[in-house]
């Protein structure tokens, strides 16, 4: 470690989709030294394997805390795209199209989910199966009825990446990857520092935002983050099957405009093991072919996993550590990471800047678990 890395302001924990957008967020603040180390390479984990659906209205069964930033974060979505092209020339691919949820046997969630997204004066529309199949033949002729979303939305998830690690170099942030931190030092309830395996970094402020790695950092306090892997699948689909982004309660289809298309996913407690099963593969090719029988056509043209961070209640952990001065958490994204990113990036960078804590994040708080220190 050379000695540009000795001495930081800000120290950030992770190099993926959160830890650039706060990296970002913090460097467009004004925090002249931010010092982001990864552990690996960037954005080379759940970040990169994940499908970019940001569509909180699809996947949401009641209004809540969760819902409220989930939608605010898909709101900022259009404002963090172009500035990201503005800064980098990087298009993100963001694609308001929209979300198809269709339902094959779930109709009563279907006409509970338009309900009370309607009284809550949120854009939803109400489709008849011949209605969802006249604006996407492909869909299975089997569709019952169809809920259109049109404010939610999709983003190319690599390409934004691409943006994220362009635009942070661009506003000088300290990168050190292929770096693990070992420990957290706190002096007298503060923290002082991170000490790395490259040598130790001197900083006031630390941001644990290492995905499913959190709760590996030595001697810190943190919650128990868990990885559960998700796996996917890509065809290619020249010219495209759907427009839409297509959602189920088992599985969704994501078009690329490059003519690929996405399958997904699986939720496994396999632990740290990040591999491509045959029953993976099955469980998304039978939920793809429920959407869209004209999935079986389809050549595969790639598969992956990926390691989702989930905390103990299945929600993100996002703020200040009250029993630590200067230790921030954004961690726990779980499956919504790419979509949480820009909301994440604001409310923990006005925080650490300001010392003014959002109340969007309170029920988010890291101080809801009992923290106890790993060793």
């Amino acid at each position: 470690m050379t000695d540009k890395y000795e001495n930081a302001e800000v120290a950030i924990i992770g190099g993926g989709v959160i830890g650039l957008t706060i990296a970002r967020a913090l460097a467009q603040r004004g925090v002249r030294d931010v010092c982001l180390i990864e552990r690996a390479t960037l954005g080379a984990e759940a970040s990169f394997a994940a499908g970019g659906i940001l569509a909180p209205q699809a996947e949401a069964d009641r209004p809540d805390e969760f819902f409220e930033l989930a939608c605010r974060s898909r709101d900022l979505y259009a404002e963090f795209a172009v500035g990201l092209r503005e800064e980098t020339g990087v298009d993100v691919e963001l694609d308001t199209t929209g979300t198809l949820y269709v339902a094959f046997h779930e109709t009563n969630e279907i006409d509970e989910r338009y309900e009370w997204q309607l009284k809550a004066g949120l854009v939803v529309e109400k489709l008849t199966a011949q209605a969802a199949r006249e604006l996407e033949p492909c869909i299975s002729p089997a569709l019952q009825g169809a809920l259109l979303f049109p404010r939610d939305i999709q983003v190319e998830n690599r390409r934004l990446l691409n943006a994220l690690i362009n635009s942070v170099a661009k506003l000088n942030v300290t990168i050190s990857t292929d770096t693990s931190v070992e420990s957290l030092i706190v002096e007298r309830g503060r923290v002082t520092g991170v000490q790395t395996s490259r040598g130790f970094v001197s900083c006031r402020t630390v941001i644990i935002a290492a995905g499913t790695w959190s709760s590996a950092i030595l001697h810190s306090q943190t919650p128990a983050i868990a990885p559960v892997r998700g796996q996917m699948i890509c065809f290619e689909a020249k010219p495209q099957l759907t427009r839409h982004v297509i959602y189920s309660p088992r599985g969704y289809l994501v078009p690329r405009q490059d003519g690929r298309l996405l399958a997904g996913s699986t939720s496994e407690h396999a632990g740290f093991t990040k591999q491509v099963t045959a029953g993976g593969m099955s469980y998304i090719l039978k939920n793809a072919a429920e959407i869209s029988p004209a999935i079986s056509t389809l050549p595969i043209i790639d598969t992956w996993a990926g390691l989702r961070p989930r905390a103990a209640d299945g929600l993100p952990v996002l703020g200040p550590c009250d029993e630590i001065d200067g230790l921030f958490y954004a961690t726990g994204h779980y499956r919504n990471g790419i979509l949480l990113a820009p909301v994440t990036g604001e409310l923990i960078a006005e925080a650490v800047v300001t010392g003014c804590v959002s109340p969007l994040l309170a029920a988010f708080s890291p101080n809801r678990f009992s923290l106890a220190p790993i060793s």
